[in-house]
């Protein structure tokens, strides 16, 4: 039991490392990608090639994940992105960006699924498996935090090239750890074992496809997020230390609500009703009321924010076998990353004509409807896979 513990935190550290190290760029590459010369249509096509990337590494990791394992596929992408950012440090222009984006992109795109199919591994039921999502939750919001202002104070200390060496450094230190402290928590899959669940019977579950659908309507609003809180330094002249200000205020939210354990004790879908609810409100907050301060919809998208994330990864291992965690987290992860495409390029295309929050408003409250909908029609548990 103190053995499994042990194990069990190093993943922790691991998770909150990397969330740290990614997020303290988010104030930082949109600046620094107009500083190169990138136009607002040119960021959204950098973002969303990332994304599409990430997409289609996700597909690709869920069954390699299982077949291999996952300690293979969160050391290795994490060496590969730690020398990707070294090399955003010595970029020339958006071209280079939007490269060595996509590469980082496909690279990290193995190692979620992994981790979380390996911290799910520690769980015994569902109680557990929300304790420990809702855990992981809170080290990593603490990051998200933290993480935005320590990125913007590094460009004004360093500039925006020595940012991204020291982000590549840590990253490696990260890889590091990991390859000495990381076991294996299951025993591989074996080929035949992997066969008896396809990603056709993953998406096609009706529950299990709402819940996805709930993942890219969440992804779809924080990448619009993403896209135009950093580009407020470009509209309005903030500094990067102001916008990432901005983004701790949504990882504060996110961390209250995290920290509320009872929370994991309802239904799984219904958190998801509320929290989606809750967050395409604040969208039409941002949309319909811009009198109202930024700091206020932002802390409540986060408090919403950290009410779905626990409950999306529950409902999905309620309603999967274990050796299917792999595949199922993969392709979680490449929904999301549909998300965080559809918004990149549709913000970047829309936002002379239409207010971005206004669409991802749009998006979070269809998606709630069909929610609604399939939970009306079938309140019973989907069988485990």
């Amino acid at each position: 039991m103190r053995q499994a513990t042990v194990e069990k935190l190093y993943i922790f550290i691991i998770m909150f490392f990397i969330s740290l190290i990614m997020r303290i760029q988010i104030p930082i590459f949109t600046p620094y990608a107009a500083l190169l010369g990138a136009s607002s249509i040119v960021i959204g096509i950098i973002l969303s090639a990332t994304s599409f990337s990430n997409l289609l590494g996700n597909l690709l990791s869920g069954p390699m994940v299982d077949r291999f394992g996952k300690k293979l596929f969160i050391t290795i992408p994490l060496f590969a992105s730690g020398f990707i950012f070294l090399a955003h440090g010595i970029a020339t222009d958006s071209v280079d960006l939007l490269i060595l984006h996509a590469l980082n992109g496909f690279a990290l795109a193995f190692l979620i699924p992994a981790a979380f199919a390996l911290l799910s591994g520690y769980a015994k039921n569902s109680k557990q498996q929300g304790k420990n999502i809702a855990m992981n939750g809170i080290l990593t919001t603490t990051a998200s935090i933290v993480a935005p202002i320590i990125g913007g104070q590094l460009v004004e200390v360093v500039g925006y090239q020595n940012a991204y060496f020291i982000i590549g450094v840590a990253m490696l230190l990260t890889a590091l750890f990991a390859s000495r402290f990381l076991t294996e928590r299951q025993e591989i899959v074996s080929q035949r074992n992997q066969a008896t669940v396809n990603l056709a019977q993953l998406v096609t579950s009706p529950k299990l496809f709402v819940i996805y659908l709930v993942g890219f309507a969440v992804m779809y609003i924080h990448g619009v997020l993403i896209y135009e809180i950093p580009y407020l330094t470009i509209e309005k002249g903030y500094s990067t230390v102001t916008t990432g200000q901005l983004f701790s205020y949504m990882g504060i939210g996110t961390f209250i609500t995290l920290s509320l354990f009872f929370i994991n004790r309802f239904d799984p879908i219904k958190r998801l009703i509320v929290g989606l609810f809750g967050m395409s409100a604040s969208l039409f907050i941002l949309f319909a009321m811009p009198s109202v301060s930024l700091p206020i919809p932002l802390f409540t998208t986060g408090l919403f924010f950290g009410l779905i994330m626990p409950a999306m990864a529950t409902a999905i291992t309620e309603n999967v076998s274990k050796q299917a965690y792999g595949k199922a987290f993969g392709v979680m992860s490449a929904v999301y990353s549909l998300g965080i495409i559809a918004s990149s390029f549709i913000t970047g295309v829309v936002r002379e004509i239409i207010s971005p929050y206004f669409v991802a408003f749009i998006v979070g409250m269809v998606i709630l409807t069909i929610l609604g909908h399939v939970k009306l029609r079938t309140p019973s548990r989907v069988h485990a896979m």
